[in-house]
């Protein structure tokens, strides 16, 4: 620790060759000396000092987001949740997981009293809509629809908020977590989610092969159910060509993936080049992903 302060220390030496070497010396280390450096930070005056130690504490917080969104990609078993939590987490550097999982599980507490196993697929959706648009509120961000908020999960949590994107993930979290087989289909222009064939789901595909899709929710329009041809209308309107993908259910990795993209064009749109350069680089760890 006697270390640490004597390298932050030397932060604020005015000859650039020492400030770089000391710089370099301390983003080797990990992002557990944050506090340590924000510490120094609320107690000084010296404004170049602060310009510097909140640079370097924006990159070592940049630096963990990357290693843990690396670890996040490469495990076979990434949870949906804890992806866009780490979207979140960009943005929110001490949001901590355990509490977006609270507030999934409240709402989903909610519904699972309601659930049981005599009810038909289409009784369950509409036992979820209630619950989620009736009884909680969720709804599209008709104000400020590309907001950068309506990509964060805890946002969207907190302000019932969001895009087609963001309450597509919240709604599948909830009924994957209550068993059933709802998953995210990567529709352009919009985000919808397949209520997939429960003897398909064994074991779960999760890719875009071809399973048997009961019928689709649109969660932006309080859990709207519609068919394929639904889709193939829709496509048809886009001048879009049909694709398998368009039908049926994406990966998680797709789905965060997405997720950046969204907030990279959000930022992009106010201006804010750093952060839509950061998440670039985020974008740029989901190698062999396709366009979303």
């Amino acid at each position: 620790m006697d270390k640490l302060h004597a390298l932050i220390s030397l932060l604020d030496d005015p000859d650039e060759i020492i400030f770089l070497s000391v710089e370099k010396e301390l983003l080797n280390l990990n992002v557990e000396i944050v506090p340590e450096l924000e510490k120094v930070r609320n107690n000084t005056q010296d404004v170049d000092y602060q310009l510097r130690l909140e640079k370097l504490i924006s990159s070592l917080l940049f630096e963990d987001i990357k290693k843990r969104f690396k670890e996040w990609i490469e495990s076979p078993t990434e949870k949906l949740l804890y992806g866009a939590y780490l979207v979140s987490r960009f943005q929110y550097p001490n949001l901590v997981y355990e509490n977006i999982l609270e507030k999934i599980n409240k709402i989903r507490k909610d519904i699972w009293l309601e659930l049981n196993n005599n009810l038909t697929a289409l009784e369950k959706i509409r036992i979820i809509n209630y619950f989620l648009f009736d009884v909680h509120g969720f709804s599209r961000n008709n104000s400020n629809f590309t907001a950068p908020q309506n990509s964060y999960i805890n946002d969207v949590l907190e302000t019932r908020q969001g895009n087609p994107l963001s309450l597509s993930i919240i709604y599948a979290v909830i009924a994957q977590s209550l068993g059933l087989p709802v998953y995210g289909v990567n529709l352009p222009k919009n985000f919808v989610l397949a209520y997939l064939d429960e003897k398909e789901v064994t074991p779960l595909l999760n890719t875009e092969s071809e399973v048997s899709v009961l019928f689709y929710i649109n969660p932006v329009n309080r859990g709207a159910v519609f068919g394929r041809n639904d889709i193939l209308f829709f496509i048809h309107r886009q001048n879009l060509e049909p694709r398998l993908s368009y039908f049926m259910p994406c990966k998680n990795q797709d789905i965060v993936l997405r997720m950046l993209n969204n907030l990279q064009y959000s930022y992009s749109d106010l201006g804010n080049k750093e952060k839509s350069k950061q998440i670039r680089e985020l974008m740029s760890l989901f190698q062999g992903n396709k366009e979303v």
